[in-house]
């Protein structure tokens, strides 16, 4: 029998700042999904979700600090792996 995938997720506030952060994350992870609270947008993917560094520079046109999303960031499950350059959360078996 096959385990089910658990879900890894990231919330931001809903605002200006973060609205490049998440177009990008979507752009990035096909299989995540944002579901939008009053302040607070959430997005889950199955497994593994990434955060990388380049396509937030390619939604903003302007150099990014990956640490930047700290200020806007609410939330988020999973295990966390960073460098410069990407973040992401999984589930480690």
């Amino acid at each position: 029998m096959t385990e089910p995938v658990s879900k890894v997720f990231i919330a931001f506030q809903d605002n200006e700042e973060s609205r490049p952060i998440v177009d990008a994350i979507l752009a990035d992870n096909p299989e995540a999904t944002a579901v939008h609270s009053p302040g607070l947008v959430k997005i889950d993917a199955p497994g593994r979700l990434v955060v990388r560094r380049e396509t937030i520079e390619e939604q903003t046109g302007q150099r990014f600090d990956l640490q930047q999303i700290h200020v806007n960031l609410v939330t988020l499950s999973g295990h966390i792996d960073e460098d410069d350059d990407e973040l992401s959360l999984s589930w480690l078996r």
